[in-house]
C-alpha cells in the first residue's frame, strides 16, 4: 500500500537523494519543521521502503574503475528459475552497476565497469561464457558519461 507524500515529504527526499549526509537540523531547516518531526518521516519513509538505502556515489576513475560497459544479454531459455539465476549472478557481481530484466531483442540490460579490457574480458567469461544458459551478449562500449545517477524525479502531488 503506497503511503501519503506531503509536500515536506517530497521536499526532505529531494535534499536526501542530492546528499543524503545532510544532518537532521539541515533537513528540519530547509523542509520547515522540528528535528524531531524530522526524525519521525525519515523513519516512517525508511519502514515502508521509500528509501531503500543511503549510499556514497564514488569516482569510478579514481578507483581505476575507468571503462563502463552496456551489455545486451539474451538467453537460451527464460524459464523462471533461469531468470532467477542470471539475476543472482549479476547481483553478486561486484562489476555490474545495475541489472535490468528487459522486453525486446535481449532479455537483460547491464551496465558494468572495469579497469581495462582485459578485465572486462574476464567479467565476461565468468557472467556470460560460463553460463551455458546465455545464449549471446552484445557490449558497447562506454564513450563518456554524460548523465549517472538513480535519483528519482519527485513530483509534486
Amino acid at each position: 500500500m503506497a503511503i501519503s507524500l506531503d509536500k515536506q515529504d517530497r521536499l526532505m527526499l529531494e535534499k536526501l537523494q542530492a546528499d543524503a549526509t545532510l544532518g537532521l537540523d539541515v533537513l528540519a531547516d530547509a523542509c520547515g519543521l522540528s528535528i524531531a518531526s524530522v526524525q519521525r518521516r525519515l523513519k516512517r519513509l525508511r519502514e515502508n521502503k521509500i528509501i531503500l538505502r543511503e549510499i556514497a556515489g564514488l569516482d569510478q576513475d579514481a578507483l581505476e574503475m575507468e571503462m563502463s560497459f552496456v551489455v545486451m544479454v539474451e538467453l537460451e531459455r527464460e524459464r523462471l528459475d533461469q531468470l532467477d539465476a542470471f539475476r543472482r549472478a549479476a547481483r553478486a557481481e561486484p562489476q555490474v552497476q545495475q541489472c535490468y530484466y528487459i522486453t525486446g531483442e535481449a532479455d537483460f540490460a547491464l551496465i558494468c565497469t572495469a579497469r581495462n579490457m582485459a578485465d572486462f574480458e574476464a567479467l565476461t567469461h565468468r557472467l556470460f561464457f560460463e553460463n551455458t544458459n546465455v545464449r549471446r551478449f552484445r557490449t558497447s562500449v562506454v564513450m563518456d558519461r554524460a548523465k549517472v545517477g538513480l535519483s528519482v524525479a519527485i513530483k509534486d502531488e
